[in-house]
């Protein structure tokens, strides 16, 4: 494959360049994990307003949360793909690239005229990612899809709840997250079949599919008994005791999977006798009987406070944990200990934290994330050294307002 060699970050993927069409969340994650594995990402954006997470409060100096929390390492390039003049510069971008990545709804990118036979036209070798809400041929195509709306319709809400209450969206946003991560694993297999065939793919990832691929045993439950999964909140479908228990002053996760767990957990409550309770003694017995066995538990738990609780599992070898605010998660050792939490200098924010990506190589970590650029910081830099523009031809170009 012959194009201008991108400026390389370090990295495995490093020399790979990312032509980034996505907006909002699916898409925009993916190609920022490209880019913490050292791809370039080149962002295209709109003009006038840029990504429309640019715009979503709060905001710290202008600059958006969740544009931030998506977007580092890349370089944004403003542009007007409804003029000719975008649509050709976003050619010849594609005719350079190694990855494109799009998260438009099925149809938007050929109306364009950058769908992937004429991108694939131009350049054989490129694999064409393309992230939808339902995909080409789901009933639910041309709707609008958004992660609640995957998170409901993929069942995952119906058994994100407690017994007897409203169903409830996951805090994640994983109907997005999901078209990310899958995208990902598709991507870089068709990076690694591109190494042997020299031909790219047109890799196409729906978050609903992702969804349903990702309800683990859920789905497996229903295959087996016939049922629907029912919710059961912070406890497991099938494991007793498992879950949240309440305390003198508030509650602990207690997670008991396999048998000599739930032995240390029955000592530690000082109830040795549980173990061998015809009621309790194996899983199938627990879990027909949880009705009975939770409240000896409750019973005994809520006489002591949170901290004893956790201290007295550690001690006994029972999988335990506190809950945590999203703060104390970021506060907590673990985090500091992996080096989770990066900070870098943004021309508009000053100091800026970020989550860092948790992939190591060698027990080292990616590369120092560079800012989130600000709209159409990097249009002139790409223009003149990806494509060789000069400095008039970019001039013209912002007088017809094809970029900025």
């Amino acid at each position: 494959m012959s194009h201008t060699a991108p400026q390389p970050r370090s990295g495995p993927l490093s020399g790979i360049r990312v032509l980034d069409f996505s907006r909002i969340l699916s898409g925009p994650y993916a190609s920022m994990i490209l880019a913490d594995l050292g791809a370039e990402v080149i962002k295209l954006e709109p003009i006038e307003k840029g990504d429309e997470t640019r715009n979503f409060p709060p905001f710290v100096n202008g600059m958006s949360h969740y544009y931030i929390a998506l977007n580092r390492s890349k370089k944004s390039v403003a542009l007007d793909l409804k003029s000719p003049e975008g649509v050709q510069i976003a050619k010849e971008l594609a005719a350079q690239s190694d990855i494109v990545l799009e998260n438009f709804r099925p149809g938007v990118m050929d109306r364009l005229g950058l769908g992937y036979d004429v991108l694939k036209a131009l350049n054989p070798a490129l694999i064409y990612c393309s992230i939808t809400g339902f995909g080409r041929n789901s009933p639910h195509g041309d709707k609008p899809a958004f992660d609640i709306v995957a998170q409901a319709l993929s069942g995952v809400m119906s058994v994100n709840r407690e017994p007897g209450q409203a169903p409830n969206k996951l805090g994640l946003p994983l109907g997005d997250m999901a078209g990310s991560i899958f995208s990902l694993f598709g991507v870089l297999a068709a990076l690694h079949e591109r190494n042997a065939t020299g031909e790219g793919r047109h890799v196409e990832i729906a978050m609903l599919d992702s969804l349903i691929a990702m309800q683990g045993y859920l789905s497996q439950i229903y295959f087996v008994t016939g049922d629907s999964p029912q919710p059961v909140g912070t406890q497991h479908p099938s494991i007793v005791p498992y879950g949240s228990f309440p305390t003198q002053d508030g509650h602990v996760i207690v997670a008991c999977l396999t048998e000599r767990f739930w032995h240390n957990f029955a000592r530690s409550l000082d109830r040795a006798d549980l173990i061998d309770d015809p009621r309790f003694g194996q899983y199938q017995a627990r879990l027909a009987n949880r009705d009975a066995l939770e409240p000896i538990i409750h019973e005994r738990m809520t006489r002591d406070s949170t901290e004893y609780w956790l201290d007295r599992l550690t001690e006994f070898d029972v999988p335990n944990a506190p809950i945590l605010s999203i703060g104390e998660a970021l506060s907590q050792e673990h985090v500091a200990a992996h080096d989770l939490i990066e900070t870098v200098d943004h021309p508009q924010i000053g100091s800026l934290r970020m989550v860092r990506t948790p992939i190591l190589f060698d027990g080292e970590g990616s590369a120092c994330a560079e800012a989130p650029s600000t709209l159409g910081q990097d249009t002139d830099e790409v223009l003149r050294d990806k494509l060789g523009y000069s400095a008039e031809q970019i001039a013209a170009l912002q007088r017809k307002g094809a970029v900025s």
